[in-house]
């Protein structure tokens, strides 16, 4: 199925979020020239879809810090330590969904606190529903893609180091990506 020939009413019911098929990363820019990006290995969801009334939708995840890999070891242990997440300290990011919408056909917006540092802000995040379909191994998969600019700042995650020529060295602005695979028992 094409996610715009989707009958929504399938997609009805209580999902978890299938980690093998799914990629919760991010992007910031680092030196003013290049972009680095990572991702979270390790993280679970719960996701309730309700299309007749999609702002009864819901959605509950949990990702671990310590997963956090960007390919590049030293790096990877400068972001788990104080100086930006604290892993140590602040094991879990956390996001719970305070309020969802649909914009359009295959469009949908998800409001939520998500809590970085025992910091809560709110977060909007646009996703697209990228497909569904019943996979071989009896369950029912739902695709959803999406992405939101940030102000890591706001969280607490205030290192940088300016740079000679001016500008820092790591952006403030970075941008949360979801590419995610849903999974519920088939009907």
């Amino acid at each position: 199925m094409t996610a715009t020939s989707i009958d929504l009413q399938t997609l009805a019911g209580e999902y978890t979020l299938d980690t093998a098929h799914s990629r919760v990363g991010f992007v910031a820019r680092h030196a003013m020239v290049t972009k680095v990006r990572g991702l979270f290995k390790e993280f679970e969801g719960k996701i309730v879809l309700d299309p007749d009334d999609p702002t009864r939708s819901s959605a509950e995840v949990s990702i671990q810090v310590a997963s956090i890999d960007s390919q590049q070891p030293d790096r990877d242990a400068h972001l788990k330590s104080a100086d930006f997440f604290d892993a140590e300290r602040y094991p879990t990011i956390t996001f719970k969904s305070t309020a969802a919408e649909q914009l359009g056909e295959d469009r949908y917006r998800l409001t939520g606190d998500l809590t970085i540092r025992a910091v809560t802000r709110q977060v909007v995040l646009d996703l697209e529903l990228t497909g569904a379909t019943p996979d071989p191994w009896g369950m029912f998969r739902v695709g959803f893609e999406g992405a939101v600019a940030v102000n890591r700042r706001d969280w607490g995650l205030e290192w940088n180091m300016a740079l000679d020529a001016g500008g820092l060295l790591v952006s403030e602005k970075v941008t949360i990506e979801l590419d995610v695979a849903l999974v519920r028992p088939a009907a």
